[in-house]
């Protein structure tokens, strides 16, 4: 695979206010090797995301070229696209690779065909639905597939893949940024610079849906003004979750369409809502073309995973008032969708809710649906009569609704008690799930193989059998926990020292930074995004207390700290820029270190 650049746009760079205008590539096309026969099923495993929680498959693709496995930062389809045809030709004889892509090949194809935890489940119980949709604006599910901004995405990738996992037949759905989120690096006073690449769908782990005609499919939504916008379906395979993205970046569209899904996150108010209007109602109409042309079961419960793709609940209802066999009234309609949809908030202030203009949504809604624009509108009331807002239509659209710890639930139920007048906070219908993590995607896989040698592989697949780790000597644990520090550490002296070229110091000023850190030094970790109210300087409150126990004698912690702020978010910029002002300190930048662009 190789890449070109492909028509040209001006991209923005802020620093402080200042607009610096740069000319880049609008798209890289990229061109994609083929495989000598012997080596078709490597294609086929790059293709599917499971590769990105399998460490016999990485190990697999390391193999083929490690330097070039280090150098496209572990993306496999890069990497392959770059290997010399005279050691894909090498490969292709080489017995032994060929018995390991054997074996890595067998066991995708184990994982993807045999019953897993669901099934055992349904085979009890009927009940279970048959397909479950989960809508979210950002899904982190691995660096090569960059389309995420922080834990609402990270969490959303972690769901795709446990559900894989359990065998829980899930269809994710959300949208395909041109440039992702941002690419960040710092100024030399520490103030966030943003960059936004070119993403070429061609070079991403996805692939377009086609109909039984062989023709892309695409979805269309009507806009005010007789505009229409049409978006490309593409999947990306998470196991055995499929995950639908739309993609505005098409010639059927304006030039304003072709821009809505440009950036994560971006834009003004209108930009913002179309994007959301794409994902909640343009996702329903994906999911229904996927369904019919692969055989999938409708979904029956609809997720939406905070309430930017809150929409979807309107064109379910507009769906079943439209039904030609005998459609619903719009109470009746409402009540139908309400029992299948589950909602989960994130934000514990008002400050993270989407919240828009009650003319600007009427204006779209208007134009996209025969529906009741009021009744529609009422959906997203709140106490300013002149805003829409988005997390009070996902409850109102939700039978079921969660926050994401204990304590979030109780901030939850208080603070979006007011939809539930004469009800006590403790009385609200929102719940709480405690956020878990996909444990193969983050267990070290020297960790893995100590519970593997165990418990099991099995055992460990389906989580179970834990306690077996009290059988592992505290001295076995403390030195792998050791050998993982060190790798850490080494990881935060080089992106330390990239972080400085960057800023402007010259190699022969930063000698320090190859002793920045300590591998046997207490290490705290905080890594999330950057608004405002997250604060992020809170450790700040008290320099002189956190610089003593910094530079305790005997017990000195270290901290390294990841995050980024929105691009418009001047207040949590300032916050990055203060951290990075005290991290900068020459008697503390051996202990607490910023590291730009968290991946």
């Amino acid at each position: 695979m190789s890449t070109v650049p492909s028509s040209s746009a001006t991209v923005s760079l802020s620093i402080r206010g200042a607009s610096v205008r740069l000319v880049k590539a609008l798209r890289r096309l990229t061109v994609r090797a083929a495989f000598p026969a012997e080596l078709a099923k490597l294609g086929e495993i790059v293709e599917n995301l499971r590769w990105t929680w399998n460490t016999d498959a990485q190990e697999l693709f390391e193999s083929v070229d490690p330097d070039l496995w280090t150098q496209s930062a572990h993306d496999p389809q890069r990497m392959l696209g770059e290997v010399k045809t005279e050691r894909l030709a090498q490969l292709a004889g080489e017995r032994k690779f060929l018995r390991r892509l054997e074996d890595v090949h067998d066991d995708l194809t184990a994982y993807l065909g045999r019953p897993r935890w669901y099934q055992q489940q349904r085979s009890a119980r009927a009940d279970l639905p048959d397909s479950i949709a989960y809508f979210s604006p950002e899904f982190g599910i691995a660096e090569v597939l960059p389309q995420y901004s922080g834990g609402v995405g990270i969490l959303a990738g972690d769901h795709l893949k446990s559900a894989s996992d359990l065998g829980v037949p899930i269809i994710g759905v959300g949208l395909l940024y041109g440039s992702g989120y941002f690419r960040q690096s710092l100024s030399p006073d520490g103030w966030q610079l943003e960059h936004y690449p070119s993403l070429d769908p061609q070079g991403l782990p996805v692939q377009a849906l086609h109909d039984a005609h062989d023709n892309p499919v695409r979805i269309a939504l009507p806009l005010p003004h007789g505009r229409v916008l049409h978006a490309q379906v593409w999947v990306a395979q998470v196991g055995r979750v499929p995950l639908l993205m739309l993609d505005s970046d098409i010639e059927e569209n304006d030039n304003a369409a072709r821009q809505i899904t440009d950036r994560l996150y971006g834009g003004g108010a209108e930009h913002r809502l179309e994007q959301e209007l794409l994902l909640g109602v343009g996702g329903v109409r994906a999911i229904r073309a996927y369904c019919e042309i692969t055989g999938t079961p409708a979904p029956q419960v609809f997720h939406t995973n905070e309430g930017h793709a809150g929409f979807l609940g309107v064109e379910r209802i507009r769906e079943l008032v439209a039904d030609e066999s005998g459609g619903l009234g719009f109470d009746d309609a409402l009540q139908a969708v309400r029992a299948g949809t589950v909602f989960t908030t994130h934000t514990p202030v008002p400050a993270g809710i989407d919240r828009f203009s009650r003319d600007l949504v009427a204006l779209h809604v208007a134009a996209m649906s025969a529906l009741p624009v009021e009744r529609i509108l009422d959906l997203g009331a709140e106490e300013d009569p002149a805003i829409f807002n988005m997390a009070h239509m996902g409850l109102r659209l939700g039978q079921r609704a969660n926050g994401v710890s204990v304590l979030h639930g109780a901030v939850s139920r208080d603070m979006f008690a007011p939809l539930w007048p004469g009800f006590d906070p403790a009385e609200v219908p929102i719940t709480s799930i405690t956020n878990g993590v996909h444990a193969p995607t983050w267990m070290a896989r020297e960790v893995v193989e100590l519970a593997e040698r165990e418990v099991g592989t099995a055992a460990v697949a389906q989580g179970n059998g834990w306690e077996a780790v009290d059988k592992v000597s505290d001295a076995e644990l403390w030195r792998v926990r050791g050998e993982l520090r060190e790798r850490l550490v080494r990881e935060v002296r080089r992106r330390v020292h990239n972080s400085a070229l960057q800023r402007g110091m010259s190699e022969a000023e930063l000698g320090w930074t190859a002793s920045v850190f300590d591998p046997d030094v207490l290490t705290i970790g905080f890594a999330r995004r950057v608004p405002s109210y997250k604060r992020l300087t809170l450790m700040l409150r008290d320099p002189d207390r956190l610089r003593s126990l910094l530079l305790d004698p005997q017990r000195p912690v270290q901290i390294v700290i990841a995050g980024k702020s929105h691009p418009a978010d001047d207040g949590g910029k300032q916050l990055i820029a203060q951290m990075v002002r005290f991290a900068d300190d020459p008697e503390l930048r051996h202990r607490i270190a910023f590291l730009p662009d968290y991946d």
